[in-house]
């Protein structure tokens, strides 16, 4: 049976879909993994952070192991997914990431309480030295990143990729952005407690929350716009994470003893993994920015 110019035609338009599709399919594994690189570096930061605060706080209470177990296996599946190309949802991933959300949340509770039952209660004195509230944020972010990738990464290669019916790079926009804003006011209370010492502590105070505005207005924009700002702002905020960590361990070398006495001043002195949460949000904002500018319908 010879082929006619309109099945030929037909033919060709639907080899164009497939393509088309192919090409959706392998954008929202992309963004996906980028999402997997920003909950591994947030987990990560969880982990040795939470490691050592806990520690200082000798362990008094059982539940204080949590977040180091929750953080490591998020850790885990994080990395592991940074290096899955298959296009659909891993069940074990989603599960552990599921669960990390859920332990942020809890976390933070126990934290408000263990503020609130000292004498004072939300005075500046518990917020400085009692648990810190906003800490337990990061585990939450990282496991709802984590869920994100899974759900981003299970989408069809027909339709944009959303959560919760929301257009996914829109919501991850403002999950992002909401992120900087708590990380960033944690950073302001422990360096307010510091009396900003060195002026470059007003770079984690100042630098993420204008990347939040900046992700928070490409969240509502037009479907038109570039963003090329927010990208922008968004790789500066990730160096600024990487470099608070020179700086995290020039006020521990700066301390009684320095390095030598590390036992000790890594405990007291400035939270050396507390930096990275930055890296892992901005890097976070990259991939719903990216998202935003594949689909324009996500």
């Amino acid at each position: 049976m010879t082929a006619t110019p309109q099945m030929l035609l037909a033919l060709r338009e639907q080899l164009d879909v497939l393509q088309i599709a192919t090409d959706r399919r392998a954008a929202t594994v992309r963004a996906a993994r980028r999402l997997n690189r920003g909950s591994a570096l947030l987990a990560a930061s969880v982990l040795m952070d939470s490691a050592v605060e806990h520690y200082r706080g000798g362990f008094r209470n059982r539940a204080m192991y949590t977040p180091l177990a929750v953080s490591a296996l998020t850790l885990g599946i994080s990395a592991h997914g940074t290096t899955d190309r298959r296009p659909a949802v891993h069940r074990v991933r989603q599960g552990i990431a599921i669960a990390a959300a859920a332990t942020g949340l809890a976390g933070t509770g126990f934290h408000i309480w263990n503020v609130t039952k000292r004498p004072g209660r939300l005075d500046w004195q518990n917020l400085f030295y009692g648990a810190p509230v906003g800490a337990p944020m990061a585990i939450l972010l990282a496991g709802l990143l984590g869920t994100a990738a899974e759900w981003v990464r299970d989408t069809p290669g027909d339709k944009p990729p959303r959560l919760m019916g929301i257009p996914a790079g829109r919501a991850l926009a403002a999950l992002s952005g909401l992120g900087l804003l708590g990380t960033s006011g944690e950073a302001a209370l422990l360096h307010f407690r510091g009396a900003f010492q060195n002026k470059a502590m007003f770079a984690p105070v100042t630098i993420p929350p204008v990347g939040a505005a900046l992700l928070l207005n490409a969240a509502a924009a037009p479907k038109s716009r570039e963003h090329w700002l927010a990208r922008a702002w968004m790789r500066l905020t990730v160096l600024m994470g990487l470099a608070g960590v020179g700086f995290h361990a020039w006020g521990i070398h700066r301390a009684m003893g320095g390095w030598r006495n590390w036992r000790q001043n890594l405990v007291d002195g400035p939270p050396l993994p507390a930096p990275p949460s930055f890296t892992g949000l901005a890097l976070a904002g990259l991939a719903a920015l990216r998202l935003l500018q594949d689909h324009q319908d996500a």
